[in-house]
Parts: structure tokens; C-alpha cells; sequence
């Protein structure tokens, strides 16, 4: 089991940037997947983007040019950049890893894009 500790969200507006970092308790040298998450309010939870273990990155096409996931293992940390944010990137915005047959949650934290 890893437990993940999310932090960067806030308020901001429309164009501004955001980093989301997800701390690991363990190395994240070896993680298969670790992913970003969102649910905005009254909608499902949905995959925002992936970093996988042989450093590969794919995020949604609502993201794409605008968000991208690194890792830094030295700190254990994944972090998702979000830039030119809109409004309707608003949501709680959550990390998870998976490792094996174990998945992982980070808390959430609230990111809010006003218009």
C-alpha cells in the first residue's frame, strides 16, 4: 500500500497556471501506473492523465496542451502542471497510483477557475 499526500490547489482564473503534487511514502521508482483524477461537481470521477513506470505520459484530449505529468523520484513526488486553466477544469482533482494489484488514493484537493 502507498499512501499519497496531494497538495497545490487553490483558486485562481481563467489563463492562470497550477502545479498539483503528489508525494509517495515509498519510491515511485518502480510504480506501474500513476495517475491524475478529477470530479467536478455532479459529474463522475474521470482520468485526467497517466505516468507510466517506462516514463510514458497520455492525458484526455480535454487537457491536452495545456496539462502534463512528471516525476521527480528522488522526492517521491508526481506532479500534474496545469496551465491555461478554464473554468471548466474546475473539480477535485485526485492522484492514484497502481502497483501491482494494489490502487492507491491521494486525498483530493480542490482546484477552482474562475471565469
Amino acid at each position: 500500500q502507498v499512501r499519497l499526500v496531494e497538495s497545490g490547489g487553490g483558486l485562481v482564473q481563467s489563463g492562470d497556471s497550477l502545479r498539483l503534487s503528489c508525494v509517495a511514502s515509498r519510491s515511485v521508482l518502480n510504480i506501474e501506473i500513476m495517475g491524475w483524477y478529477r470530479q467536478a461537481p455532479g459529474k463522475q470521477r474521470e482520468l485526467v492523465g497517466n505516468f507510466f513506470v517506462n516514463g510514458v505520459t497520455n492525458v484526455i484530449d480535454a487537457v491536452e496542451g495545456r496539462f502534463t505529468i512528471s516525476r521527480e523520484t528522488a522526492t517521491n513526488t508526481f506532479f500534474l502542471q496545469m496551465n491555461n486553466l478554464r473554468p471548466e477544469d474546475t473539480a477535485v482533482y485526485y492522484c492514484q497510483t497502481q502497483s501491482g494489484l494494489s490502487i492507491d488514493w491521494g486525498q483530493g484537493t480542490q482546484v477552482t477557475v474562475s471565469s
